[in-house]
């Protein structure tokens, strides 16, 4: 059995878990495909609630009933986003919302995706220890050439993602702003689960 020492976070942060898509190209949910004995979505709820002082919220949408399930942590808020079908933005809206309606206090929120099988409190923690040591107000994980998810926006760029429309995602906002953006290093950060050739190589 693996032990694991739960990781102390300082500040008001939240993670927005977003897992609202419809998984098209794969044809079936890939928020509860197997993987390490649990699925995609419970992994990453596993590795996100092993950061403690933080509110973790999962956004659901395509497959609600289903995604939800999932969802068996009691310390973890769920929302379901009715306009999934319009795009990434509409969830990253209507995740960080609900997140400052169930924490006013938080004053960074982090945005992670569910089909990154890689991701870990490890990562979650350096991108809350790299933003209470610097300035800067985007931690940005680093992989492949680009920066991406999860991603840890600062209080003053809230108002730049609620203005995110359609297929736009966090990553408009880290481009905009990149010299206000810190990159932390995620190995196999570029590696998500797409299309069953995806999932049969992980």
């Amino acid at each position: 059995m693996r032990f694991r020492m739960t990781i102390k976070a300082k500040g008001n942060v939240g993670i927005v878990i977003l897992a609202a898509g419809s998984s098209s190209r794969l044809g079936s949910p890939k928020q509860i495909l197997p993987y390490k004995n649990t699925t995609l979505l419970q992994n990453t709820i596993r590795e996100a609630i092993l950061v403690s002082n933080v509110q973790v919220l999962v956004v659901t949408g395509a497959n609600r009933e289903i995604v939800q399930n999932e969802i068996t942590q009691t310390t973890v808020k769920s929302s379901s986003n009715p306009d999934w079908e319009s795009g990434m933005a509409s969830s990253i809206v209507h995740g960080l919302k609900e997140m400052l309606l169930v924490f006013p206090e938080t004053d960074a929120c982090i945005f992670a995706v569910c089909d990154q099988p890689y991701v870990t409190s490890t990562i979650f923690s350096q991108l809350i220890k790299t933003y209470q040591k610097n300035t800067k107000g985007i931690i940005a994980s680093s992989y492949a050439d680009t920066l991406g998810t999860p991603v840890l926006f600062q209080k003053k760029y809230f108002k730049e993602l609620f203005e995110l429309i359609g297929q736009e995602g966090a990553k408009k906002v880290i481009n905009r702003f990149l010299d206000d953006t810190i990159a932390v290093p995620f190995e196999k950060g570029n590696i998500d689960i797409d299309t069953l050739e995806d999932y049969s190589q992980l």
